[in-house]
């Protein structure tokens, strides 16, 4: 697999953290598969349910995505970080393809969307034929981290 691109956090997200709506520290999240011809790479969407073109359940590919483990936020001298363990999906049959890969919360009704970023950085599609393992591999750094200066 290709460098994949950065996370975009969605527009909404943002203002869902900080209203505690999403909880990144006690919520489940999922992170699902699109195609090419998806919505989901514009930031004004707000919910799961608003995306377009998922890639189809089958094929080692279940509808909704699957559940991310290990997630965790933690603080490191006022830079907090988001991280999950490695996203992966077995592939079987024939095969699975897929452009986007799209984070969002479980635990709330709607499911609002965190964030969504490229397989492939190029960007290009990323496939996978059956045997194989398409794996999202979870930058050392994280997710995404927040930090500010403070003023006076």
């Amino acid at each position: 697999m290709a460098a994949a691109g950065k996370f975009k956090l969605y527009n909404t997200a943002k203002l869902k953290i900080g209203q505690s709506i999403i909880d990144l520290d006690g919520h489940t999240f999922k992170m699902a598969l699109f195609l090419s011809t998806s919505n989901c790479n514009t930031l004004t969407y707000d919910e799961y349910a608003d995306l377009t073109n998922e890639v189809a359940n089958g094929n080692g590919y279940t509808t909704g995505g699957v559940t991310m483990t290990a997630v965790t936020l933690t603080n490191s001298s006022g830079t907090i970080t988001f991280d999950s363990d490695n996203v992966e999906w077995n592939v079987t049959g024939a095969g699975i393809t897929a452009r986007f890969a799209v984070i969002y919360d479980d635990s709330v009704a709607g499911d609002p969307l965190l964030a969504v970023f490229l397989l492939d950085a190029t960007p290009a599609d990323v496939t996978g034929i059956a045997g194989d393992i398409i794996q999202v591999s979870i930058n050392a750094s994280g997710i995404f981290t927040m930090s500010g200066a403070t003023t006076d």
